[in-house]
């Protein structure tokens, strides 16, 4: 049916809910408060619902026309800030939880900074424990003054301070007599009547693909929610990164065809031409599309127990879309307690800071004070998935935008015809003293007696060069292989057998290089000797360095190593000569038909 217009007791959008707060400070108390309040129960995950680091979530149906109320608690445990994190990361309002007897401390700063860090919009202080001063308003009115004060220079779309004793239930869902002095509403009051984004309607349209199905043969769904805007029955639309447009020829919601869909809505649209439109991609008006980037400037709250590596290839997720990326600069971090902005290389657990992040491929993004829906993301391990930090665009880098990839005539397939050979990473991995580069050197020397074109990139040289100014901290590590990445990856374009040498202790590096190139063009050796056989070479003398203390950040001694889980090879150099082992590396590119049969093997 044609020309049904969106109404608000269709739209009811879920204002999604998160409580924080310190161990002690009453935050599973309010939450079973406002259980037993509403006679809510704990909603079950819905299938396939990933609850890791997001804690319980408790659905509350509310009255017609207010929003239903998803409510999620962050576990409290002994690092609470990361939990905090993820669970805010996702959410629309932060209420954060306070014994009132002991100001606003340094920790409820920091939640309030990571949540509107991470992009939360509406803040409510629960001032808890009132109960516990005899109902006197002295404390309250000083914790709600620090919380405004504190809060503002964020700019929140609203922020509230709301006396509460969870224990007993005043102001939770009524108010109380306890309180004359305070005349606002009580939290659940003023949970109903937040509006998440007064103005999303009428902000550019943002329409986020999340699927594409074909319920009938000649047509293809494209399933969204739209983040922003106002869709309408013959609006030209554009994919935000292609350029591509296409004519909204329906618009579905629940089942039933509409004119116009607003912002908040869940939509399946079909246009009136196939276009090249997948999960992650972003649907816009021609006239007002997000800027297409692959570098922007961004706050970021970090989240992981592991420190922020300037380099290390994470997930960005904004929405559905999903693109590798890695943060190339800390620019400064905030001191919570002050907002002073400190120089910082990296960011620790519950710190934050202003960062700039460069993304594999172009990313449609918004500045989060234009368009908040489509300018939030989080950072995800490229490998796990968790959650490790979470952040806000602030502007995309003019470099992000206007450097294009310039197509070449001569392709990689050619270079490599022409020398007769595969193009490849053959990539030697293990400790000092191993016996890596002894093997490549031999296996090189193989190849190019039999006519292979290749190059060695080893530890040490590149340090002389290309790497001369990094150190051996983590993040110096990081930086180097990511260098040695981009160089081999480039000899690889060029249709050569690139050896590579390097400890490379991190699997999580290894693997960004692995993706540089095509799967099967990466060949991880894992040349492997037990650690005390490599201190009793120690070739170089640095184990006894590390030994003495003259050698921090030591691989093997006081800095890990993860070795290779699935390597195509491993080589043990104290059960076989460095002959034997180099020819076992020949006769694997031999079978993998990198080179012809037989070539690398003695003449």
């Amino acid at each position: 049916m044609h020309g049904v217009s969106p109404s608000t007791e269709q739209r009811k959008p879920t204002l999604r809910v998160s409580l924080s707060g310190a161990p002690g400070e009453g935050t599973s108390t309010l939450l079973t408060r406002l259980r037993a309040d509403t006679g809510s129960q704990l909603k079950p995950p819905a299938p396939g619902e990933d609850r890791k680091g997001a804690g319980d979530v408790d659905q509350v149906s509310l009255a017609a026309g207010s929003p239903s109320i998803a409510l999620a608690e962050a576990a409290a445990g002994q690092a609470p800030w990361g939990q905090d994190l993820a669970t805010a990361a996702g959410s629309d309002l932060c209420v954060i939880v306070a014994d009132v007897r002991s100001g606003l401390t340094t920790q409820m700063r920091r939640l309030a900074a990571i949540a509107c860090t991470a992009g939360v919009r509406h803040l409510v202080l629960a001032a808890n424990k009132l109960d516990l001063i005899d109902w006197g308003h002295a404390a309250f009115d000083t914790i709600a003054a620090q919380f405004a004060a504190f809060v503002a220079p964020f700019h929140p779309l609203s922020a509230l301070a709301i006396p509460v004793s969870a224990m007993h239930g005043d102001n939770v869902a009524k108010p109380s007599a306890n309180t004359p002095w305070y005349d606002g509403p009580t939290l659940l009051t003023h949970l109903e009547g937040i509006e998440i984004d007064p103005a999303a309607d009428t902000r550019p349209l943002r329409l986020p693909i999340q699927a594409v199905t074909r319920p009938e043969p000649d047509h293809r769904h494209y399933l969204g929610t739209i983040a922003s805007g106002t869709l309408r029955r013959g609006d030209t639309v554009q994919v935000a990164v292609s350029g591509v447009t296409s004519t909204v020829e329906r618009i579905i919601v629940q089942g039933r065809e509409r004119d116009v869909a607003v912002a908040g809505e869940g939509v399946a649209i079909v246009l009136s031409s196939h276009v090249d439109v997948g999960s992650g991609d972003t649907l816009a008006h021609p006239e007002h599309r997000p800027q297409v980037t692959e570098q922007l400037a961004a706050h970021i709250a970090w989240l992981s127990e592991e420190p922020l590596l300037p380099g290390r290839e994470y997930t960005l997720a904004m929405g559905p879309t999903k693109v590798a990326a890695s943060v190339t600069q800390v620019k400064h971090r905030i001191d919570v307690a002050t907002l002073h902005h400190d120089a910082a290389r990296t960011l620790r657990q519950g710190e934050i800071g202003a960062c700039t992040i460069a993304t594999a491929a172009p990313l449609a993004a918004d500045d989060f004070a234009e368009c908040p829906q489509t300018g939030r993301f989080v950072l995800c391990e490229r490998y796990t998935g968790v959650t490790i930090a979470a952040g806000t665009v602030d502007f995309a880098l003019r470099r992000g935008i206007n450097v294009h990839k310039q197509e070449l005539t001569v392709s990689k397939s050619v270079r490599s015809s022409l020398k007769r050979q595969g193009a490849c990473i053959v990539w030697f991995t293990g400790l000092s003293g191993a016996g890596k580069s002894t093997i490549a050197n031999l296996v090189e020397g193989r190849l190019a007696a039999n006519g292979q074109h290749t190059y060695m990139l080893d530890g040490d040289n590149v340090r002389h060069g290309l790497n001369k100014d990094l150190g051996f901290t983590a993040a110096d590590r990081v930086e180097n292989i990511r260098r040695v990445g981009e160089v081999a990856k480039l000899f690889v374009d060029a249709g050569l057998i690139v050896l590579c040498s390097f400890i490379s202790p991190f699997r999580a590096e290894r693997a960004a290089v692995c993706e540089l190139v095509e799967n099967a063009e990466f060949i991880e050796i894992y040349v492997k000797a037990p650690l005390e056989v490599c201190e009793r070479r120690d070739p170089k003398g640095l184990y006894a360095k590390s030994r003495a203390g003259r050698l921090p950040n030591f691989t093997g001694i006081d800095s890990p190593y993860e070795p290779p889980e699935h390597p195509d090879l491993v080589l043990d150099t104290t059960s076989a000569t460095a002959d034997e082992l180099a020819q076992r590396v020949t006769d694997l590119l031999s079978a993998r038909g990198i080179v012809a049969p037989g070539s690398g093997r003695p003449g």
